[in-house]
Parts: structure tokens; sequence; C-alpha cells
């Protein structure tokens, strides 16, 4: 049966073991959002873990999908799988203290030459005020990396698709405009950004490569995309805080 036709008798009876069969229907796509993530997290957790966690945004998914509003399944899906992911990983609390140090003392870094001097600061001013080299300075980026990307990723995700996860602007008004000036607020940030950094954000979260992917068609390295993405991070994350 086509996952057109279960998604119409589902809607119709709810019936359990019709979800079932959209559940063992859209297992492949749960593994495919958890590949993706396990590019950047396969250090610190196991594949089938992040597929079990996905599974639970699929279910939420499924219960919450209305095949009425002109929007296909796996886009919703995805929101959700990988928000589920995400969030299991913040509550396993999987990074250890060492990173969580270097991670703080990359951020006030970033903070303070951007706050002082009003754009972004580049890797030597970085490097200048930690005390260390250029080669130091990348050595933690790429440990942080992982902690980086959990911290503000589900926030970037939720705010780059809104129309997928809307509610009706007439249920919620003052929701809808908050969220409408967090996209505003995240659209401006993302364009400050260095060119390098601007490209691989928006070919990283909108057009959903991987690092592998990006390396190519920048041709620097996964490594370098890596720190390059993280750096971002950073700075997206001091400007959200900037503007409450």
């Amino acid at each position: 049966m086509s996952n057109h036709r279960l998604w119409d008798q589902y809607t119709k009876t709810k019936d359990k073991s019709i979800k079932d069969q959209l559940i063992l229907s859209y297992i492949d796509f749960v593994k495919i959002v958890a590949g993706r993530l396990y590019n950047n997290y396969g250090n610190q957790i196991e594949f089938e873990d992040l597929v079990s966690y996905g599974i639970f945004g699929l279910l939420d998914a499924i219960d919450k999908f209305d095949p009425g509003k002109n929007v296909k399944f796996e886009t919703y899906a995805y929101i959700r799988i990988r928000g589920a992911i995400i969030d299991q990983l913040r509550n396993l609390d999987w990074i250890p203290r060492s990173v969580r140090q270097k991670y703080k003392k990359l951020e006030d870094a970033y903070k303070s030459i951007e706050n002082q001097r009003g754009r972004s600061a580049d890797d030597e001013e970085v490097a200048a005020i930690l005390g260390i080299s250029l080669d130091e300075l990348n050595e933690m980026l790429a440990d942080v990396h992982s902690f980086t990307v959990v911290s503000l990723e589900e926030k970037i995700l939720n705010n780059a698709n809104f129309s997928v996860i809307d509610d009706d602007i007439n249920n919620e008004p003052q929701q809808y405009f908050e969220k409408e000036e967090m996209k505003r607020i995240l659209i401006e940030s993302i364009n400050s950004l260095p060119e390098r950094e601007r490209k691989i954000i928006s070919l990283y979260y909108y057009s959903e490569l991987t690092y592998k992917e990006i390396s190519h068609i920048m041709g620097i390295s996964e490594s370098r995309i890596s720190q390059l993405h993280t750096k971002a991070i950073m700075r997206l994350k001091a400007k959200l805080e900037k503007t409450g």
C-alpha cells in the first residue's frame, strides 16, 4: 500500500496497525537523518543510538502531521526527527568538562572582540586574546565542534523552516510574531557572517549537504569546513544572545 493511501486511512481511523505501517515505511528516512548527524557526532555516540532517538521524533511527527496542509511529510518529519536526536544528545550531557571549558574560552573571546569592534573577529585576533597560536586555535575549534553545533543547531533548524512548523496565526498570534522576530534576527545574523561561513551555513542547513559534499564544492578540507562551521555557530549564538 502506498504512503498516500496509508495516510488517508490513518487520518480517518487513527488505527494503530496503520500507524505501525507508517512507522516501518519511514524507518529508512530516520536512518538518513541519523546518518547525517553521525558524521558530526560519531566519535561520541553509536549510530544505532541516534536512530533510536530519531524514532521518537518520527512518532511525534506522525501524531502531529496534518496531511491537509500543503507540506510533504518528509519535510515536516525531518525537523521533528533531527530535533529529537539533538534534544537527547543534550540530555545525555555527553560533552566532557574540558571541552565545555574550551568552548567557554572561545565564546568569551569571540564575544569580547566582536562587541568591542563591531565586526566579526578574525582568527589572529582570537588567537591573540587567548594567548595561543593559530594551530592551537584550530585544534580548539575542532575539539569543541560537536558541543557548539548541538548548542545552537536546533534553534537554527526550527527557524530555518518556519512555514513547516508554524500553526495557524489566529491560534497563537503572540507566539507567531515572536517566531517571526526570531527569524528576522537570525537571517540578519547569518547575513552578517564572513562570506565563507555564510556559505557553509547555507549549504549545510538549507541545501542539507554533508561536510564531504561542501568540501568538494568549496575546495577546502572537511576539517576546515568543520572549523568554519564551528566559528559561524559561535558568532550566531553571540549575536542572538546579544539581541535577547
